[in-house]
């Protein structure tokens, strides 16, 4: 169970709480085991390379992931910045080496442990003892990213410790078994405005993205360290799904995809999760959606609703109205970098009057 959730410290309210009058769905909190973990503020990473090259054909140098993102939290568009995802507040990896298990297996439990809407703290430097929150993982440079106050952000140095007391790992809902619940902690299903209708479980959720617009991310075997892209270079499908208008938090609904075994796509399921970071010019790549709940759509119904945002929901701060805003790729006009066709020069006399 989460300590920082009330309901978890009173027996009687656990499995029956009430949202608005709609009965939340039970969770089997009474089994869950918490454990810390713990990771430092990861300083950004540079290749060789500065330059990223969009789909629209443009080089541009931008910030990427890692370190702390001062002046955009969850909540907050992520569509239209000057960046190639950007990760809200700060990202953290454990740089740490065990004497068993593979060099990286401190990172991986991280990665695994972490749940979106778990308590964090710094336990370190000068804001030591102020608390934040999980909002997401980001696959491939494997960061867990947190969110905290702005005035703490600004203190915040790289390589801070913080450390997050982990909790949601088996957590599922008793009464829906085709239901499969992942990254995600207790508090976070109690307060997302979940509820039980006419046999299915119903979610809120910004958006509805179809399967066929995720990009990168697929090809893994699990869903548990990471997220998958939304592709957004299609202005087309971008304008009819209102995905100009997403922000870091939202939570949104991929319809036709199966995250069981790793993103898939698969009729007649869905999957629902919550954007961690921003979006990107790069092919196949855009915002990111780590997976929270993944099933049959004939048991998981997610409906539209303005206010599903996990910077609300967690009680972190108003989000941003919602407004659809254009792409960098939109916002900036330069013109792909192309060359030039030269006629070849060729190394002997074709016969031609004029040639030498």
């Amino acid at each position: 169970m989460d300590a920082s959730d009330p309901a978890t410290t009173n027996p009687r309210r656990r499995n029956a709480v009430i949202n608005h009058g709609r009965a939340t769905p039970r969770i089997n909190d009474d089994e869950l085991v918490m454990v810390s973990v713990l990771g430092q503020i990861a300083h950004p990473v540079a290749r060789a390379n500065p330059y990223r090259i969009g789909y629209d054909g443009v080089p541009r140098v931008l910030p990427g992931t890692g370190g702390i993102v001062l002046n955009h939290r969850i909540g907050d568009l992520c569509i239209g910045l000057a960046g190639d995802h950007i990760e809200p507040g700060v990202a953290l990896h454990n740089n740490q080496r065990e004497v068993v298990g593979p060099r990286d297996g401190p990172n991986n439990a991280l990665m695994t442990y972490a749940c979106v809407g778990n308590p964090a703290e710094v336990i370190n430097g000068r804001m030591a003892g102020q608390r934040g929150v999980v909002t997401g993982k980001h696959g491939g440079i494997n960061h867990v990213l947190v969110d905290f106050p702005s005035e703490v952000l600004a203190g915040l140095t790289i390589g801070d410790r913080i450390q997050i007391r982990s909790c949601g790992l088996g957590l599922r809902f008793p009464d829906f078994p085709d239901l499969e619940v992942m990254n995600a902690a207790p508090i976070l299903l109690r307060r997302w405005g979940l509820h039980v209708r006419d046999g299915g479980l119903h979610a809120p959720v910004t958006h509805r993205i179809p399967a066929v617009l995720m990009g990168s991310g697929l090809g893994k075997n699990s869903a548990w360290r990471g997220d998958y892209d939304i592709q957004m270079s299609d202005r087309a499908l971008r304008e009819r799904y209102r995905l100009g208008s997403l922000r870091f938090g939202d939570l949104v609904a991929i319809v036709n995809a199966d995250t069981r075994r790793g993103p898939s796509v698969n009729q007649g399921r869905v999957t629902v999760g919550v954007i961690v970071h921003g979006d990107s010019t790069v092919s196949g790549h855009g915002p990111g959606v780590t997976p929270l709940i993944t099933g049959p759509s004939a048991l998981l119904r997610p409906y539209r609703d303005a206010n599903a945002n996990i910077a609300r929901v967690l009680g972190v701060r108003e989000p941003a109205p919602p407004r659809r805003r254009a792409t960098l790729a939109e916002r900036d006009r330069r013109r792909a970098c192309i060359a030039r066709e030269i006629p070849p020069r060729l190394a002997f006399a074709t016969g031609t009057p004029g040639d030498a």
